[in-house]
């Protein structure tokens, strides 16, 4: 059987990347494609339990203040055990897995926003991950403050519907953010090979119409996925 596909979505929270990874799911798998999604962190036993403390703002009250290392340590921990128990799996047995953040989002985050430096994080991810790339990842980037502003009402609200705080990252001040978005900028400046950055192009950026532009380049970058 043929190894399958695998695409990272990435960009910061309120950048809309979920919603549209789970509509390329819907297409994809509508077009006769087995899908497996996730997301990072979690989607795993001990991933959901690692969620819980990386992005539960009220873990820092009972566990005290994480630190930047053991942050990134985490993160690939987390990381580690997708790719052995859900995204090596599911390639060998001919999968698209589409995956909710992967290590860019540690390389912007950890390595820009905590100013860890990129290359511990590429260091780390030769070592734990094998070196395991997406064939492709779709950024997308709109306006810095337009992601803060969504992703801080959408938190609030699931605070107030759901209980679930997830608030942490989003504590952080927005220079912490600018240093995100550029370590971002330069990740795909870097890999354009794999990286497609899709941001504000001053048109039409209704969701809609970001999803048909992520299908174009889907097809595209991997002509193989194209409907039949």
């Amino acid at each position: 059987m043929a190894r399958g596909y695998f695409i990272t979505f990435e960009g910061l929270d309120g950048s809309g990347k979920t919603t549209q990874l789970r509509r390329l799911a819907d297409w994809l798998t509508n077009t006769g494609h087995h899908v497996v999604t996730l997301r990072q962190p979690g989607s795993t036993a001990l991933g959901d339990r690692l969620r819980a403390v990386l992005l539960d703002s009220r873990s820092e009250s009972s566990l005290g203040p994480l630190s930047p290392m053991a942050e990134m340590a985490l993160m690939f921990a987390d990381r580690a055990q997708s790719i052995a128990e859900i995204i090596e799996p599911a390639l060998a047995d001919g999968a698209i897995v589409l995956c909710d953040r992967f290590t860019d989002s540690t390389e912007a985050y950890q390595g820009g926003g905590r100013r860890l430096g990129s290359e511990r994080v590429l260091d780390l991810h030769r070592a734990i991950c094998n070196n395991l790339q997406p064939h492709l990842t779709i950024l997308l980037l709109p306006p810095l403050k337009n992601s803060l502003l969504r992703a801080r009402r959408r938190n609030q609200r699931n605070v107030q519907k759901e209980g679930q705080d997830e608030n942490r990252f989003e504590c952080e001040s927005d220079e912490f953010y600018g240093r995100i978005h550029r370590a971002y900028e330069e990740i795909a400046a870097r890999e354009p090979h794999r990286v497609v950055a899709i941001g504000d192009t001053g048109g039409d950026n209704s969701i809609d119409s970001i999803e048909l532009r992520i299908r174009n380049v889907v097809c595209d970058r991997i002509p193989a996925l194209r409907a039949s």
